[in-house]
């Protein structure tokens, strides 16, 4: 039929009309496909072959010796969570099903300037704990980094990102509160140059924390520079997200442009009651600036964001809950402002009594979460924090909760384009190739909904739940989610910037 892509390969017809290839693994069958680039969903049937999808077909026409009945249902590429803190979950955690539950099949890691690798440092400070549980998953070389989450065998693939914040901590020790000398640079420069050379796939920096905060523009240009001769990404939590919004987006773009990198903006929010109503300020100001230079950026689907608890965040929020406190156990879940009135002081002291400690912050408009989401610009990821005792719900439900509630229940955008945000355009502004894409010669990375019923579980008070209307979900051809349950599936890789490029090119 027009628009569908024909199939390659030796095949026998068995009867008027039916085409049969005996090697199939698994062929999907009367689904509507989305297939990612935005276009209308059509009806097909969808073969898999090893790791690759074989074949796309009129419905009716695919037969195989193990198939799934999509009727109903949508059949989609597997989404891509582009904004992720899961480094070791993969290795921890190879099963993943706070992100197969969802239909992730990819996850970008070593945002917001940190990573797991490179890593030499003998000590682990509560910066690089964000990301780890054990140590030993902290690598010295990318290299060994990624040959540990191959050897993990995870459910899921994983990207990843070198971030600036861990290199620092790697050449200035804990002497952070300045700019880095001439030869501090040269080595940060040079573990990025060879975690690029070893598969990593871009840099990404934190410039809003403390490990970075004194950072300069032209540090950060220095260490960066390897970017442009690999081809790697630069991703930005940018310094400011807040009452000097605009300024952090120009240094973030003057970065790209001086490295020569495509840019992603992280998270992109206007932070603080304040700056309610500033998207009319910032996505145009993103407009210009894309003319120009290749620039994205990520959103989360909700009003509140999460990360390490900071004094100096609490004024700027309507609500505030601990998510977790090494120094007093048994407050994750709980609302600070009714901690610090059992303790009988300000939130401010309640907060520096129990640090360190991690929180989720109610600072958003809803309004802006929605104007940003929309944008042709922005892409979907979850920032979940996977070992957060009491996490943000995003890490269980950000993408069924696009599918649901803003696309199917507001109508905030077609459901073709919700998929195209988590899976096509995810693929292309991170390069990574062959993915993101329900096409012949792709990964067979595929998630199949309900679109009448998917929508997310997980809420503020409850947040380990698996969405519903997530009905199968395979990576690289395995299954890792079917039926509210967790699948066989350990087909999982580490995804190497070289590789794919290589993928790219052919």
């Amino acid at each position: 039929p027009p628009g569908l892509p024909r199939q390659t390969g030796e095949v026998k017809r068995v009867s008027p009309g039916v085409i049969q290839m005996p090697n199939y693994d698994i062929v999907i069958r009367n689904g509507k496909v989305a297939d990612g680039t935005g276009k209308k969903m059509f009806a097909a049937d969808v073969a898999l072959k090893g790791d690759r999808i074989a074949a796309v077909e009129a419905p009716g026409t695919l037969r195989g010796d193990n198939e799934i009945d999509a009727a109903g249902k949508v059949v989609a590429p597997g989404f891509i969570d582009v904004h992720t803190h899961d480094d070791t979950a993969l290795i921890d955690n190879p099963g993943m099903a706070m992100k197969a539950s969802q239909g992730v099949t990819t996850v970008v890691c070593g945002n917001c300037g940190v990573s797991a690798a490179p890593y030499v440092r003998p000590d682990v400070g509560h910066w690089m704990s964000l990301i780890i549980k054990k140590k030993e998953n902290l690598s010295s070389s990318f290299a060994a980094f990624a040959d540990k989450v191959d050897a993990a065998r995870p459910a899921i693939n994983g990207a990843f990102l070198i971030g600036h914040g861990t290199l620092r901590i790697n050449s200035m020790g804990d002497d952070l509160n300045r700019v880095a000398t001439g030869a501090e640079i040269k080595q940060m420069r040079e573990l990025l140059d060879q975690s690029l050379e070893q598969g990593a796939i871009g840099m990404s920096s934190g410039l809003f924390y403390a490990v970075s905060s004194h950072a300069s523009t032209d540090e950060v240009v220095e260490v960066a520079t390897p970017l442009g001769k690999w081809g790697g990404v630069y991703t930005a939590h940018m310094r400011d997200e807040g009452d000097h919004i605009l300024k952090a987006m120009d240094e973030t773009f003057e970065i790209g442009r001086r490295v020569g990198a495509e840019i992603i903006v992280s998270h992109h929010k206007c932070s603080g009651r304040s700056n309610f109503g500033r998207m009319k300020e910032t996505l145009p100001h993103f407009n210009e600036a894309m003319k120009k230079q290749q620039i994205a950026f990520d959103v989360y689907p909700y009003v509140a964001g999460s990360t390490i608890l900071r004094s100096d965040m609490l004024e700027r929020a309507d609500k505030v809950l601990i998510t977790w406190s090494d120094k007093v156990p048994g407050l994750s879940g709980r609302d600070l402002k009714e901690i610090a009135d059992e303790m009988g002081c300000s939130m401010k002291e309640a907060a520096d009594r129990i640090q360190p400690a991690g929180a989720i912050y109610f600072m958003m408009d809803e309004k802006d979460v929605q104007a940003a989401m929309a944008h042709p610009g922005a892409m979907i990821g979850s920032d979940g924090i996977p070992f957060d005792a009491h996490p943000h719900p995003r890490l269980w439900g950000t993408f069924p909760r696009v599918l649901g509630h803003y696309s199917r229940d507001l109508k905030l955008f077609p459901l073709e384009d919700a998929v195209r945000r988590m899976t096509s355009y995810s693929a292309q502004r991170f390069h990574l190739a062959k993915r993101g894409e329900v096409k012949p010669g792709f990964y067979a990375d595929i998630c199949i909904f309900d679109p009448a019923t998917v929508i997310d579980t997980a809420t503020f008070e409850k947040p380990i739940s698996p969405a519903k209307g997530i009905d199968t979900v395979l990576c690289n051809g395995a299954i890792v989610w079917r039926d509210g349950k967790q699948g066989d599936g350990k087909a999982g890789r580490a995804l190497k910037r070289q590789e794919m490029q290589a993928e790219a090119r052919a």
